[in-house]
């Protein structure tokens, strides 16, 4: 058992993770952070709510138990940046997506505490992550993972203009297998109501990019959902719209029938 995350094993060969959904915070981090961080404005809310279909549907679910502030598990542990040109977010952030310091001035972690965090709480969950995947992989002969994320529909620094509802990231195409992906955005094309786009703003994360490997029959998918889609608003306290997370719930299982029902070319 461990506080780091929580896993619930499934028997399909679909993994879905959620690294940004935890909302806890290291020992003696909260005194040291400054107000609008201790709101931990950058949590993708209600992930677990919206993929409670995934439990039903014996789809194993990994979930980060801690807030992306304490570190990022969707970046390399190398914290080298993902999208050139861009502002970088952070393997340990220093900063919100907003540009707002996290921390009160001079409370920062150095580079000791961010060597901690890593080792503590990067490292166990992409062991487990890892793990799943090979013993996925072992009994399909391939495994999917699903990495999902969601983000506020407009933040200026990090990208222009509005977001699309769905945003699909492969790394360009190397991720996973071309079919997967045109059964899953084939699928996506029939949802009533929710725009898309593939390897748009985001193209995936660290996760994508390390597990997505089809060469090695592991293939995975980033979807980043506009918050637009299942809050009553992107500001604090950011309240969840019942209904409308109900009927996004129900979309992404569609697009998870259309993972798990795939199967590779032999």
């Amino acid at each position: 058992m461990t506080d780091i995350f929580s896993f619930s094993p499934g028997d399909l060969p679909v993994l879905i993770t959620l690294p940004h959904a935890g909302e806890q915070l290291a020992p003696g981090m909260a005194e040291r952070m400054t107000p609008r961080g201790r709101q931990l404005p950058d949590t993708d809310w209600y992930m677990e709510r919206l993929y409670t279909f995934a439990l039903k549907k014996n789809i194993g679910v990994i979930r980060a138990n801690h807030s992306r502030y304490v570190v990022d598990l969707n970046r390399g542990s190398d914290d080298s940046a993902l999208y050139v040109g861009r502002p970088s977010t952070g393997l340990v952030p220093l900063l919100g997506f907003d540009g707002q310091p996290i921390y009160r001035d001079g409370s920062e972690p150095d580079g000791a505490e961010m060597a901690h965090r890593t080792e503590t709480y990067w490292k166990p969950y992409h062991d487990a992550v890892a793990r799943e995947l090979a013993h996925l992989r072992e009994k399909w002969g391939w495994a999917i993972l699903w990495d999902g994320h969601s983000i506020c529909s407009e933040v200026p620094r990090l990208f222009e203009g509005r977001l699309p509802d769905l945003n699909f990231g492969t790394n360009s195409g190397v991720a996973c297998d071309p079919s997967l992906l045109q059964a899953v955005v084939g699928r996506a094309k029939t949802l009533t109501g929710y725009s898309h786009v593939v390897d748009g703003r985001f193209k995936g994360g660290f996760t994508t990019r390390h597990y997505g490997r089809p060469t090695e029959d592991i293939h995975a998918i980033q979807l980043e959902i506009a918050q637009s889609t299942y809050l009553a608003s992107e500001q604090a306290p950011w309240p969840i719209d019942p209904d409308a997370a109900a009927r996004l719930s129900g979309a992404l299982e569609h697009l998870i029938d259309a993972a798990v029902a795939w199967r590779p070319a032999r």
